[in-house]
């Protein structure tokens, strides 16, 4: 079971992510941890990966794909995967399509965790408010103007390949305003998975 999370900033894929992870075996790749390991790894890719960061350059498409390439290869993607963060963009999911092709592999969704801007932003409000009350510190990152930042880059790169999934037919929908054991269950529904305990 092959799939795609998307979302904006804080709609909880990570967290949809590691549900998924722990009930049904699946392998959450987020493309920044594999770029980490990669460059850790020191592999000609890894050197390729860490010089282009340094350089302050987006990582070329192709390069990406190499590396979910080889990730995907590994033992413990067997099962499947939830890919995060990529594809970002219309050439990055037909490249993915391919890949896929040729390994024999196919997406069973690609599923859009949708929350309204204003929601993401009355939860931000709302943990800062909570921070504030018990004490403890916010995130630095943590403000509603590194999330309408986050959210405008959010709709501006990452939005438009929607109608991609749509156009195939593999773009599903489950409400992210709905608590998290509802929106875990709206996933599972999509995926066809019956829901454990």
């Amino acid at each position: 079971m092959n799939m795609i999370l998307l979302g904006p900033p804080g709609a909880g894929k990570g967290t949809q992510a590691s549900i998924l992870e722990e009930r049904h075996g699946l392998k959450q790749l987020s493309t920044g941890d594999m770029l980490r390991s990669a460059v850790a790894s020191g592999s000609e890719l890894g050197r390729q990966a860490k010089q282009i960061m340094e350089d302050g350059q987006l990582m070329p498409d192709d390069l990406m794909i190499e590396m979910i390439s080889r990730r995907i290869d590994e033992p413990d993607c067997r099962k499947g995967f939830i890919l995060d963060g990529f594809p970002r963009t219309v050439p990055q999911a037909e490249s993915l399509d391919e890949l896929l092709e040729q390994k024999g592999l196919a997406l069973e969704a690609v599923i859009e965790i949708k929350v309204p801007d204003e929601a993401l932003v009355r939860r931000i409000e709302t943990r800062r408010a909570e921070s504030a009350r018990n004490g403890s510190a916010a995130r630095s990152d943590d403000t509603v103007e590194t999330l309408n930042k986050r959210l405008a880059v959010y709709h501006g790169q990452t939005a438009p390949i929607l109608p991609y999934y749509e156009r195939t037919g593999r773009l599903k929908q489950v409400d992210g305003l709905a608590p998290i054991e509802e929106v875990t269950a709206q996933i599972e529904e999509v995926l066809g998975v019956a829901v454990k305990g």
